[in-house]
């Protein structure tokens, strides 16, 4: 397979979707051949120049219902991401009417639930709580990092960093984000979060997403400060998490981490002949 260049995603269909703001530009190559090079994703992922995205995501035929793959904007693979997983498991309910899907991505299976009224749910898996799972560089404790804040480690298909702390509003992502993106703890990066608990059910956070930046909301990301919250006996396994874009549900049960919420197709459109000729 050849990565795609301008020629040939000459007539490649997208579309534009979000979960509480939290945006992808999905492509649907369930009947094509679609792989796209690093420097084309970061093109289109670019706000001023290109569509736009914090993900990239790419549907493919699979075992079930549908194979999942995801890009951040800087071209790199991400293995998981809740909220784009969310966004399409609605695209295919409306396709094929089903109320449950079962999706793969290169973290596993991911069951999906149309609860209704627009919400959809889908089951993220167990938590890594190992440290060679997260992964991290050394063996230490997970629940409690030697990092000044002490934040959590947790792998929900990506690796996060959870901080708590008083008030997450306070905190400025774009020079603590990058600073704990890269520490050497976490070898392929790290996600981070900063989270502030205002009830025993209820988490406001925001989020640093590795390879993207600053975003609205992140499914994944919220799955893994309800993890380490209840971890660290702050809350219950049945939380709201107040993201910047809106509220996502959390609920840590014996058959994985579920998250639901509601998700947005904005449009669809091609990819212009004077847009491919810039790349």
């Amino acid at each position: 397979m050849q990565h795609m260049d301008s020629r040939n995603i000459h007539s490649l269909p997208f579309m534009k979707m979000h979960g509480l703001g939290n945006d992808f530009v999905v492509i649907d190559a369930r009947d094509r051949e679609v792989q796209l090079s690093q420097k084309v994703i970061s093109v289109i992922a670019d706000r001023h120049f290109g569509v736009g995205f914090d993900q990239l995501a790419v549907i493919s035929k699979g075992d079930f219902d549908a194979h999942l793959s995801f890009y951040n904007s800087d071209g790199s693979e991400s293995f998981a991401c809740g909220n784009a997983t969310r966004c399409i498991a609605r695209y295919l309910m409306d396709e094929t009417s089903k109320e449950n899907l079962t999706l793969t991505t290169m973290y596993g299976q991911i069951p999906a639930v149309d609860l209704g009224n627009g919400e959809t749910s889908v089951n993220m898996g167990q938590p890594a709580l190992e440290w060679d799972k997260v992964p991290l560089a050394k063996n230490i404790p997970t629940l409690e990092l030697p990092i000044e804040g002490a934040p959590s480690a947790t792998g929900m298909g990506n690796p996060h960093c959870t901080f708590f702390v008083e008030d997450a509003e306070k905190i400025n992502l774009e020079e603590m984000g990058p600073k704990f993106e890269n520490h050497p703890l976490f070898p392929e990066r790290t996600n981070v979060q900063f989270a502030s608990i205002t009830a025993p059910d209820r988490i406001r956070m925001r989020v640093w997403e590795r390879g993207v930046g600053v975003t609205l909301a992140s499914g994944s990301s919220s799955c893994a400060t309800a993890v380490s919250a209840n971890r660290r006996g702050l809350t219950g396994k049945n939380v709201q998490i107040e993201l910047d874009g809106g509220i996502l549900d959390i609920n840590w049960r014996e058959d994985g981490v579920w998250m639901t919420g509601p998700t947005m197709q904005v449009f669809s459109g091609h990819f212009s002949d004077e847009f491919l000729k810039s790349l």
